[in-house]
Parts: structure tokens; sequence; C-alpha cells
């Protein structure tokens, strides 16, 4: 018998372990084996697996109407954007079907903002080194990593690169022909960086004085994962124009959306931007359940409790491994180790030992666990890296 796994487009190199249910914050294989996961399919299972309520929803849901496409009203995204835009700086939402679309919907938006108000000539977006918006096209280009470009043809003008944290950098690329200024207020794939909170606040300073858009990408540091519900709420007086949002809004059912002001969303008009599937009655009634549960600010409160325990545990293993830890980085439920060598035998020596982690960067073992994680989670996870750390010399292979 031919192995199937043949038959799927090899963009990834899944580890021979298939899971085959979840509950909480475990994977199980078909064996019954349990793995602690702490990577929730990259920060998107915000409430561990199959949790009861978003259950609940889907099924209640499944029993009465999938798919009605945009053409008509969808009642329950109407009731999800309107809690979106009471309590975050929005006032028009586009509800896609991942982050990727988010992100295509938000570049576009800033374009026609520009457009509409009689200045076609500003479609310039800035970008920073290490980030990471998707893998359409416009998102490969407007990420700017050269590994992800290579084969796609030529560079799509329009995107301007600057290192990350370089001010000066900043400061000379954000002219009358920038549409928007494009970030992740705490980088992912990046290497699990944060932006400084005075940082974020002096970048909408900067936008707001050059007359360019600012655009927030939180597609993977938003929705709680940070310990507010939205990563630039720890700056003061750095809302954004525009933002992506996915992944952890659907706790695991795929949709995302992209959030905007009345000044920059009402530029987009019929026939400006579609989607068949985005907003679809299924994913609205998982939605409207996980926002009301994370936008809690009870819940947010104990994500940013656990964060705390989260951080001195990692600390704890950097001082116990001082020529293999460089230090700790991220923010809130999206951290991990910087190590002094490329992590991948140690994310394979913490899989042998029944935990799921995942890597960032050139090296740093990435920690973006479901938001209902414990401080017993958070020890058994600890220990295992622990143990993973002492078994791994740098320079091995994994």
């Amino acid at each position: 018998m031919s192995d199937p796994r043949q038959h799927i487009m090899p963009v990834y190199r899944p580890p021979e372990e298939a899971f085959v249910r979840g509950e909480g914050v475990r994977l199980f294989t078909e064996d019954g084996t349990g793995y602690l996961d702490f990577i929730a399919g990259i920060a998107v299972s915000s409430l561990g697996h199959t949790h009861p309520q978003l259950v609940e929803a889907l099924k209640a849901q499944a029993g009465k109407l999938w798919h009605t496409s945009n053409m008509l009203r969808v009642p329950a995204g109407e009731e999800l954007a309107d809690k979106i835009c009471a309590r975050t700086f929005a006032d028009r939402v586009f509800f896609t079907n991942s982050g990727t679309e988010a992100v295509e919907c938000a570049l576009k938006t800033a374009r026609k903002y520009h457009w509409a108000n009689g200045d076609p000539e500003r479609i310039e977006i800035v970008t920073f080194t290490g980030a990471f918006h998707g893998r359409s096209l416009g998102a490969i280009n407007a990420g700017g990593n050269p590994k992800y470009l290579e084969g796609f043809g030529p560079a799509m003008p329009g995107f301007r690169q600057i290192e990350f944290g370089d001010h000066d950098a900043l400061d000379a690329a954000v002219t009358d022909k920038t549409a928007a200024v494009f970030v992740e207020p705490v980088q992912g794939e990046g290497g699990v960086r944060a932006i400084p909170e005075h940082c974020l606040t002096g970048l909408r300073e900067l936008c707001d004085a050059r007359g360019a858009l600012l655009i927030y990408d939180e597609v993977q540091c938003g929705m709680g994962r940070t310990g507010q519900l939205f990563a630039h709420e720890w700056a003061a007086d750095a809302a954004p124009d525009i933002m992506c949002v996915a992944k952890g809004v659907g706790s695991g059912f795929p949709f995302g959306a992209c959030l905007t002001t009345e000044a920059t969303g009402i530029v987009m008009q019929p026939g400006s931007h579609g989607s068949t599937y985005g907003g679809n009655p299924l994913a609205m009634a998982v939605g409207n359940v996980v926002w009301d549960i994370i936008s809690d600010p009870g819940f947010l409160e104990n994500v940013r409790r656990v964060s705390g325990t989260v951080e001195q545990a990692l600390k704890s293993l950097a001082d116990s491994h001082p020529g293999k830890v460089q230090g700790v980085t991220g923010k809130g439920l999206l951290t991990g180790l910087r190590l002094t060598d490329a992590p991948k035998p140690v994310q394979t020596g913490c899989r042998d030992r029944q935990l799921l982690v995942g890597v960032a960067g050139n090296n740093v073992l990435r920690l973006a666990p479901p938001l209902v994680i414990t401080d017993t989670d958070v020890r058994e996870a600890t220990g295992i890296i622990d143990e993973s750390l002492s078994a791994w010399e740098p320079g091995a292979e994994a």
C-alpha cells in the first residue's frame, strides 16, 4: 500500500505523530498517548481543545444553517461586529477566512483610503525585518523574507522594509508616498520580539504627523495572548487605523477579520472587496462565544497572572542553562527562549517527552499555549524543557 502522505503537497515537514483527539490543553495520538500542547496550533487554540461551550455552539449552528454567502445578512456576524466595535478602536469589521485574507483586506483598504482622499500616489507600505504577514503574494511582499519570496517572481512595487528597531530608518522611510506603516506589536515568526510600548506610541505619533495610516497585525499576538485583549492596548494612545486579527478569535475554527476606523473603512464600498465564505454562520456562532469568554476582564486577569508564572519559569531555565539559553523573549503567552543555536533539536527533545512547542526566527524556542493553561501545566512543561535542554548539545542535528 502506498503512503497516503505522498499526495499532500510537501510544503510542511510534520513529525510522525498523528493526533486524533484533543481535550483541554492536551492532544492524543491514536494509541492514546497524551501530549501537553504549548503551541496551540501556532497560537490558534486559545481556549484549548474541544472546549464544551464552543462544541455546543458549533453543533447547534451546524443543525441550522452552514452557509449563505455575503449576498445575504448573517445576524450572528452583525452581533459579533457590534461587540468588537464596542470594545476596540474599530468602527467597521470585515470578516475573512484567515489572517492572510485579513492582511490583504488591510493593504487594499490603506491604499484605497488615500486614493479616495485625493492622494493616489500614496501606495507605499513600510514594514520591518522579521515580519510575517501570511503567504499570499501581497503578504509575502509585505513580510519581505527572501526565503518566502524566492521563486515567485519579482518583488512587488510599493513595499519598503526597514530594520526592526532602527528609529532613524523609520523616520526616513515614512514620506509623502507612504500609505501605511504595517507592524506586529509582538513579532511571532521573526523571533517572538515585542515592540516596546513607548515605541508603539511614538509610531502612532509619527504616522499622524506624516499623514500615514498605522496598521497592526495582531493575528498572532492578539485576542488575549499578551494579557490584554489586543497587544497594542498595553501602550498609551497607540490605537491603529486598521488591524488584522485571526487565529485565537476562532480558537481553532478558521476565521479572521480586518478592523478599521470609520474614516478608513468607509472607503471600502460594494465592489471594493469580498469573501464568499468570510463571516459564515458557523464561524460567527463560534466567534461570538470565543469573544465573550476571552474579552471578560476576569479571564484576561488570569492570563496575566499565569503569564507571570511562565515568565519566571523561563527565567529560571535561562539561569540554569547559561551556556545554552541567551534569555527570555516575547510577551504574555507568546514567549520563548533565545537559544545559542538552532532550536529544532530542543523542540524534538520536548516532543519526544510529550510536550509540543514551536520555533521562531533562527534561535527561539517558541511557546504559545492555550490561554487556559494552569500553574500545574507550566510546571510540567518547564520540567520537560529543562530535561530537553540538559540533553541538548548545541550544534547537534535534530
